[in-house]
Formats: structure tokens, sequence, C-alpha cells
């Protein structure tokens, strides 16, 4: 999960694409990278940390040009400490490529033997982002025909991307001299949307982004999500081309967008994250009443920020008083998309502070937007009884996280995930809670989907179920294996 936006504009391009990022800083923290392109020369810094922290003046002023695209790195492959895995990635060949890309391939053993052997491509990385631009460019390279490019020829090469590449992927590409290409899985599990924005000059102001928040921001009108399957290219002189390149596409959005990930004034899909939040929340009541007596609770309170809608839901339904008992440190990252389980830990006390006068003596219903490796959840639980809570359920608007995502979330090995091969009230006496209840997986689905006309969600991680039908149990031990060496 990272966070990527693109912008071809009649000014320069390097302050828009700052500012989109800083909004996206919620999708990633490892790292950043800006592009942009002046004519046909490119100019690029990356750096580790966040956004804020990585870009000096200096910086901003190489950024020369008014095409650009800029990343938020969160790692799922590769090596988070790395600043050399940082995107956006370059090739010079054809004509001079930079590109980023959130998401996760799955076939990466079998692009990295076909690019060696038969591409004749080097890769110098781990990412599977590198070998995603080199079969763009591969690909590319074989449909070139004459002096120009046209739109045909790359529409062809994402198509026969489409052909090669497994997994999820929104990516997003400057051609030197030429254009923006932006693309999507055939599957679509990882968000991209497109907005226009006019201008008193010629021609448009174009973005393509990861969440709808970056466009609202910038004055930018919503055109629509580029979808699955689908490639974009805009010309450096704003003219929109697109086409639909995979053969049977269908879309299949993430539901840990919706659960946690995107922030909750962004719309994905045409769904909007808050209000499926505020529904997921009127779903786990219902399941809350039907498992817990109403006079073992007290007070409902979230832990903040993503879990506030639910619960808000969840305390007006049961008519429950909600209460705010964690205060939050703002300048703590986000602990589920911290690169290792120590520093997880760690943060989640300097995160997050329970203040006494809410808990003692009370029945405290804890509910959080899911329950991923426990660590942070036994965290809270501690917190809540040292400042006095009498008895602490702790709930989850989401079912049980069982299984490895493997398409751009950073769930790899089913030994991290505490609700793997584990019963209800095991996990709560891991926990050290009292009760746990967690959202039913149809009734996530139908929360979230609820008026979209979206018939499908990728929901993996609850059910085992992978929307693409590659991951098999020997993929998945590679990359379990992976992860440990």
């Amino acid at each position: 999960m990272c966070g990527i936006v693109g912008i071809v504009s009649t000014e320069p391009a390097n302050q828009q694409v700052y500012d989109s990022l800083l909004l996206l800083q919620h999708r990633g923290q490892d790292s950043t990278g800006i592009a942009t392109a002046d004519g046909s020369t490119f100019h690029m810094v990356k750096a580790k940390g966040q956004v804020r922290e990585a870009f000096r003046t200096r910086d901003m002023r190489s950024l020369l040009g008014n095409m650009g695209l800029g990343h938020v790195r969160y790692a799922t492959k590769g090596d988070a400490a790395n600043e050399s895995e940082a995107q956006p990635f370059y090739v010079n060949a054809p004509y001079g490529i930079t590109l980023i890309h959130n998401g996760n391939l799955t076939n990466t053993r079998e692009l990295s033997k076909d690019l060696f052997h038969v591409d004749r491509r080097h890769v110098n990385s781990t990412s599977d982002t590198e070998l995603l631009l080199n079969v763009l460019a591969t690909e590319l390279q074989g449909q070139i025909s004459g002096l120009d490019l046209d739109p045909d020829q790359v529409f062809n090469a994402v198509e026969n991307v489409h052909e090669r590449v497994e997994g999820s992927y929104a990516t997003i590409a400057l051609i030197a001299g030429h254009g923006l290409l932006a693309f999507r899985d055939p599957f679509g599990i990882r968000p991209l949307i497109l907005g226009k924005r006019q201008t008193g000059l010629v021609g448009n102001d174009w973005v393509v982004a990861s969440e709808s928040l970056v466009l609202e921001a910038g004055g930018y009108e919503i055109v629509r999500e580029i979808a699955p399957g689908e490639a974009v290219f805009i010309t450096a002189s704003g003219e929109l081309y697109s086409r639909q390149c995979a053969k049977n596409p269908r879309l299949v959005p993430c539901s840990f967008e919706y659960v946690y990930l995107a922030r909750p004034d962004s719309v994905m899909n045409g769904i909007s994250v808050y209000e499926a939040r505020l529904r997921l929340g009127n779903r786990l009541a219902d399941t809350i009443a039907e498992y817990t007596p109403m006079g073992d609770i007290d007070v409902v309170m979230p832990i903040p920020d993503s879990s506030r809608p639910a619960a808000m839901q969840v305390a007006q339904k049961l008519g429950i008083e909600y209460r705010e008992g964690f205060y939050k440190n703002r300048y703590v990252g986000r602990t589920f998309i911290m690169p290792g389980q120590a520093q997880r830990k760690k943060s989640v006390r300097q995160k997050l502070n329970a203040m006494g006068s809410e808990f003692k003596g009370k029945n405290i219903l804890i509910v959080d937007d899911s329950i991923v490796r426990g660590t942070t959840s036994k965290e809270i639980v501690d917190m809540a009884r040292l400042a006095g809570a009498n008895k602490v359920t702790f709930t989850s608007a989401a079912p049980p996280v069982r299984y490895p995502h493997v398409y751009g979330i950073n769930m790899p090995s089913r030994q991290e995930l505490v609700a793997h091969g584990k019963k209800i009230p095991d996990i709560a006496r891991e926990l050290g809670a009292d009760n746990l209840i967690y959202q039913e997986v149809a009734d996530m689905k139908a929360a979230i989907l609820e008026g979209s006309g979206i018939s499908d969600l990728e929901m993996s991680c609850f059910t085992g179920e992978y929307v693409t039908g590659t991951v098999s149990e020997e993929y998945l031990e590679w990359v379990e294996r992976s992860q440990l060496s």
C-alpha cells in the first residue's frame, strides 16, 4: 500500500506534486520521491522518511517542468531501509521512462527470470516496481515502428503488460518527451482516480491519484475512476486518450482500503469511505447486541482515528454513551504501516494515552477498525486496565485477519497474524480482553458495497480466497520464507 500521484499541468508541477503527497502521507511513511519532466529531461529526488522532512528548498527548485509524479512508500517488497529502493524508478530506453506503482506483483520470480534471460534487462533492486517498469519498457520498445510514439502503441504495450504481470498494480509513468501514462490492474484492486482542472490558458490540467481528496484539495473536478484494466495517456500538451487494455476486466476493489487504509474524506470506486465506515459500525452493533448483554457495557470508545465513525454508530445504535478515552499523539506514524514488529509495539504507547477519568470503574467497549498482528490491540487492552477499567470488551469493525494479504498490504506471514488458526476465545485470551467480537465477513461486504452497484470485494486476508486465481500455497510459503531470510 502506497500513495501515488501524477500531474500534467500548464504550470510547474513540483509544488502540486509535493502538496498532493502531503495529503497521501497516511498511505506510506518509509520513503518518498518526486520526478518531473522538463521537455525530454527528467529531474528526480528520492529520500527516506516523510514528505515534510525529505524535500528541501534546493530539491524543489531542481524539480523543473510541468509534468510530474510522486510517491509515498510503505514497503511490501524490497528493503524498507534502503533508499535506493524508493520510487520512482527510471530506465533510459525507450525514450526514458520513470514509473511509480501502488500494489504488489505476485509473479516476481517468473518476471525476474524472463527479464534476464529473454528481455536481456538488468534489474538493480528487489523491488517489484522496477520489474514492472522494465516489463513496460520492453513491451513499449516492441511497439515502436517509427520516430514518433502514438497512443495506440502505448496501449498495445499495456495490453502486453497485463498479459505478463500478475497481482495488483495502480501505475503512473512519465515517458520523456511524450506524456503521462496511467493504468490499473484488470481487477482494479488498488485505487486510481482521474481529475481535470480548467485553466485560463489553452488546455486543461490533469491529475491521477490514489485518493479523491487530492483532487478536491487541488481544485480538480473528479472525472472518473480509471477502470480496471484501462490505460490513460495524457500528452504534454494536455490531450487525453484512453483505452481498455485487459481482456476480461472486473472491478474487485480491496476491502482494506475502506476498513483502514484510505482517509475517510475520500471516495473510492464511487463509495464514500466515511459512509462505508458508518455502515460497518451499524452492522457491528447488531453483532455486539447478539453476543453481549447490554448491561455489561457502560461506554463505547474508539481507537482514534480510523475507527471513530464505526464507534459512533455502535454507540448510537446500542444507545450507549460514546466517550473519547484515548488521546492520540498525531506526530507518531500509523503503527500498522511501520516496518518492524518491535517498532510497532514501542510506538503504541507513544501514540496513545489512556485518560484515567474515562476508564476508572467502568465496563468499556473498545472499537477498532481491525486487528492484524494483535500487538496494538494487546497494548490497548493493557492500557485500559491500567487506567482503571473494570471490564474490557474489544471489538473489530472488520472480520478476523486469518490469511496473508499479497496485493499490496504488509501481511505476508500467517504466523504474524493473531487470528490465524485460532478460535475467537483463544484470541481474546491472547489480547487480554474479557470479550472479543468481530464483524462478520458477509456484513463487512454488505456494509461497504451498499448502494454502489459493485458486486464483489477483494477480501483474501479474511477469507483466504485470492481474486487473481494465481496465488498458490507454494507461493504463500515462498513469500513467508522470503520475509524471514
